[in-house]
C-alpha cells in the first residue's frame, strides 16, 4: 500500500504486522518516494570479512584511514545499530545508459572531465531527505524501534547490502550493477531494529558479468583486478580523495578527469544504450555542468571554487587539489598539442611562492613532464622546433 500523507503534509508508511507485508509496504514507500530501485536485507555481518581485511592489509585503500576505525560496526551492521534486524536499502540512478562523453567545444579552451554523478546536485542531500522522511513517518508506529539513516556518512558496506536487498549485483569494477539500470547508482540505507522480510518477488539477482573484462582492460591507470580496486592507483581516489603529490607516473593516465572518473562504467556493456531502458532522470541529477575550463581553474580563488560547487558533492574538493588536477589535466592536453596560455600559466604556479606547495610542486612536476617528452632538441618547454 503506498504511504498516505499525514497530517503536517509528510507521507507515513501505512505498514502490516506481517513482516513479509511490512517489507513490501515498506519497498512501495521508497519507490513512491522517487527512489529507482529499493529492497529489504537482514542486518547481517558481512561475508567478505577476510578479502576486506587483506585488501586494508595491503593498502589498497590508500589514504582512506578512516576504513580501518570501526572495523567491528562496518563488518557488521547490528554493532553500529544494536539489535538490528534489516536493512532498507535504495538506489538514485544519475546518469542514463549510453550517455555519450562531453565533446569539446572550443580547442583553445580546454576543459576538465567530472564524474558523472556530481554533475547534478549533492547526492547527500538528495537521498538522506527522503530517507529521514520514511523514518520519521516508521518511528511513531513503531515506537521503540531505532531507525539509522546511512548515505556515505556511517561505517557501511553499502554495495553488499544492496547486493543482499536485490538490487543488483557487485561487477568486477567493484559497483553495484542493476541488470536494467546499469551502474550509474548511488545507494543509501536505513538499518533498523524492525523485523522486515524481503517479498517473494525481491529476487537475488546473478552475477551477469561473465568472462567480460572491459571495465579492467579500460581502466587508464591499472587499478583494477577482478572484483577489487586498488584505490591508490584509482583516479577516482586520486582526484578526490587523495590529498598530496600524485605520483607523475600515473599522471598520463588520468587523461582530463579532474574530479572522480567513470572510465570503467563507460565501456560496461551494462550501461550502453538499450531500447527500453528508462531515459529520464529526477530532476535534481539532471547535469548543471559536465567539466570546467582548465585555465580557468587555474586561476581559481577559493571564492571562486566555493561559488562554482554551490548544491554540488564536489565542494569537498580543496582549492589546491581542484588546481593539483586541472595541473595534471593541462599537462596531458599540451602533451598532444598547444593551447595558447596554458603552458605560461602552468609554468607561472610553479614559481609563485603565494601558492600552496601541493601546486607549485604539481606543475613543477609536468613541466618536467613536458620537457622530457619534447627532448634536448624541442628548444625548451616555451617553444621552439619540437612545439605542436
Amino acid at each position: 500500500m503506498p504511504p498516505e500523507r499525514g497530517s503536517r503534509g509528510r507521507r507515513d508508511c501505512r505498514v502490516s504486522d506481517d513482516p513479509v507485508e511490512r517489507g513490501r509496504e515498506v519497498i512501495a514507500a521508497c519507490l513512491e518516494l522517487g527512489f529507482a530501485r529499493a529492497g529489504i536485507a537482514p542486518a547481517a555481518p558481512t561475508q567478505r570479512e577476510q578479502e576486506f581485511l587483506a585488501w586494508l592489509a595491503a593498502g589498497k585503500h590508500g589514504d582512506m584511514a578512516y576504513l580501518e576505525q570501526y572495523l567491528r560496526e562496518r563488518l557488521d551492521p547490528r554493532v553500529l545499530v544494536p539489535g538490528a534486524r534489516s536493512v532498507i536499502m535504495v538506489a538514485d540512478r544519475y546518469a542514463v545508459r549510453g550517455e555519450e562523453p562531453p565533446a569539446e567545444s572550443d580547442p583553445d579552451r580546454p576543459r576538465g572531465r567530472i564524474a558523472r554523478y556530481v554533475r547534478g546536485r549533492d547526492y547527500h542531500w538528495q537521498i538522506k531527505k527522503r530517507l529521514h522522511r520514511l523514518a520519521d513517518s516508521l518511528r511513531p508506529r513503531y515506537p521503540g524501534h531505532k531507525f539509522r539513516t546511512v548515505v556515505d556518512s556511517a561505517p557501511v558496506l553499502e554495495r553488499e547490502h544492496a547486493a543482499r536487498a536485490g538490487l543488483g549485483w557487485i561487477g568486477k569494477h567493484t559497483l553495484l550493477i542493476d541488470p536494467r539500470l546499469g551502474s550509474y547508482l548511488l545507494l543509501g540505507g536505513i538499518i533498523t531494529t524492525l523485523d522486515l522480510t524481503a517479498p517473494p518477488e525481491q529476487a537475488a539477482v546473478a552475477d551477469h558479468c561473465g568472462t567480460c573484462t572491459r571495465c579492467i582492460d579500460a581502466c587508464p591507470t591499472g587499478a583494477i583486478t577482478p572484483y577489487s580496486v586498488d584505490a591508490s592507483r584509482c583516479i577516482s581516489y586520486l582526484t578526490i580523495e587523495h590529498r598530496g603529490p600524485i605520483d607523475p607516473a600515473l599522471h598520463a593516465g588520468m587523461g582530463r578527469w579532474i574530479f572522480g572518473c567513470d572510465v570503467c562504467q563507460e565501456v560496461c556493456p551494462h550501461n550502453s544504450a538499450r531500447p527500453g531502458a528508462p531515459d529520464r532522470l529526477g530532476e535534481a541529477y539532471r547535469p548543471m555542468r559536465d567539466s570546467f575550463d582548465l585555465l580557468e581553474v587555474l586561476g581559481w580563488t577559493d571564492e571562486d571554487r566555493r561559488a562554482a560547487f554551490t548544491s554540488s558533492a564536489m565542494k569537498r574538493a580543496k582549492l589546491a587539489m581542484m588546481k593539483r588536477n586541472a595541473l595534471i589535466a593541462a599537462g596531458n592536453v599540451l602533451a598532444e598539442r598547444e593551447v595558447p596560455g596554458l603552458r605560461e600559466r602552468i609554468a607561472a604556479l610553479a614559481a609563485d611562492v603565494s601558492e600552496e606547495p601541493l601546486v607549485r610542486e604539481t606543475a613543477s612536476q609536468v613541466l618536467t613532464r613536458l620537457a622530457a617528452a619534447r627532448g634536448p632538441a624541442s628548444g625548451g618547454p616555451q617553444g621552439g622546433p619540437g612545439a605542436r
